[in-house]
This record gives C-alpha cells, sequence and structure tokens, in this order.
C-alpha cells in the first residue's frame, strides 16, 4: 500500500495571550462521548499561547469554581473544562481576569453556544 503521510504545522502567535474562550452550554450528549470526557452541563474550551500556561489555568480553574479538567494538553495550549454552565462561566471569567491582570496576557471575550 502506498501511504501517503500527512504533516501537521502549528504556529504560535509570539506574546502572551488568550487566543480562544468558548462555553458551551448543554452540549449534546455524544459530544461528551466522543472527547471521552464525563457528561456534565457545560464545556469550557480555552486555547492559550504560550501552551505551557494552560497548567496554571487549569489549577486557577478548578480552585475558582466547582469545575473539573476533562482534557489538558501543554504542547498545544488546549484546555477543556466541565461542570454546570455557571460554574464553567464563572472559573473561565477567573482564568481570564487572572492571566490578564496578574500576568499581562491578552484577554479573550468568552464567547457562548
Amino acid at each position: 500500500m502506498n501511504e501517503e503521510k500527512k504533516r501537521f504545522i502549528q504556529e504560535f502567535v509570539p506574546g502572551k495571550q488568550i487566543t480562544l474562550s468558548h462555553l458551551i452550554a448543554n452540549p449534546d450528549v455524544d459530544m461528551f462521548e466522543k472527547l471521552g470526557i464525563e457528561e456534565s452541563g457545560a464545556l469550557g474550551i480555552l486555547t492559550l499561547t504560550p501552551s505551557e500556561t494552560v497548567i496554571i489555568a487549569g489549577d486557577y480553574a478548578t480552585k475558582a469554581a466547582h469545575v473539573k479538567i476533562g482534557f489538558l494538553d501543554r504542547f498545544t495550549g488546549s484546555l477543556v473544562l466541565v461542570g454546570s454552565v455557571s460554574e464553567v462561566d464563572q472559573s473561565m471569567r477567573e482564568v481570564n481576569r487572572f492571566l490578564s491582570e496578574t500576568l499581562g496576557y491578552t484577554p479573550s471575550e468568552i464567547t457562548k453556544s
């Protein structure tokens, strides 16, 4: 068989920023199954640069509200939070505030669907 190799190129922007901050309220049950995470009322998705920031954000999010970490990848800067809609919203607001006010990150508007 002649299999073609695919290349994945990831680019980072210079500086410190929250590139994506999105809350999905009441996602379909299939989404949790496909992601392999525990079903909950909401998903909070954050993408951060530099990527190691997700470690700080994950720690801060779980201390700011009653949420769990559904997924954390320190190589891509991806963080998925799970919990009730209000708790995920609160944790994402606090992460945005802390990173921007304390660490000088460029914040991101929290979008919702």
